[in-house]
C-alpha cells in the first residue's frame, strides 16, 4: 500500500514566485530518492475558523499564504529509506526555505483509499 507524507505552512504571499522555483527543485530531489508524486499547492479558497482551521493550526499572519501538499511513496519502506536521503542531500541544505518551518505541521499517512 502506497504510502504518503503531508503539509502545511505559511508563507508570504509576496514569496509564490520563489515558493514555486523552490518546490519544483525539492520535488525533482523527493522523486530522485523514491517518491512516486510530490504535490505543492498555494490557497486559494480557505476559510477562516473559530474552532479550528488551516489558518490557525499554521498561526497565519495578515499578509500570509498557506502551503499545502503532499508526497506519494510506493510503501513506508520505501519513504523511511528515502527521506533520510531528501534531507541529507546537499541541493536541500542550499536552497533555504522560502517558509516559516517553526509553524510548518506535517505527519506521515498510510494511504487506505486512493480513486
Amino acid at each position: 500500500m502506497t504510502y504518503a507524507d503531508g503539509f502545511m505552512a505559511p508563507v508570504s504571499a509576496g514569496n509564490r514566485e520563489q515558493f514555486t522555483q523552490f518546490a519544483r527543485q525539492v520535488g525533482k530531489i523527493f522523486k530522485e530518492h523514491g517518491a512516486l508524486q510530490v504535490v505543492d499547492c498555494w490557497s486559494d479558497d480557505v476559510p477562516e475558523g473559530k474552532v479550528t482551521s488551516m489558518h490557525l493550526a499554521v498561526q497565519r499572519k495578515e499578509g500570509e499564504a498557506i502551503l499545502f501538499g503532499w508526497v506519494t511513496w510506493p510503501s513506508k519502506a520505501v519513504r523511511d529509506a528515502g527521506m533520510p536521503k531528501v534531507m541529507n542531500d546537499p541541493r536541500m541544505h542550499s536552497l533555504g526555505m522560502p517558509f516559516d518551518g517553526q509553524r510548518a505541521i506535517f505527519g506521515g499517512f498510510e494511504v487506505v483509499s486512493s480513486m
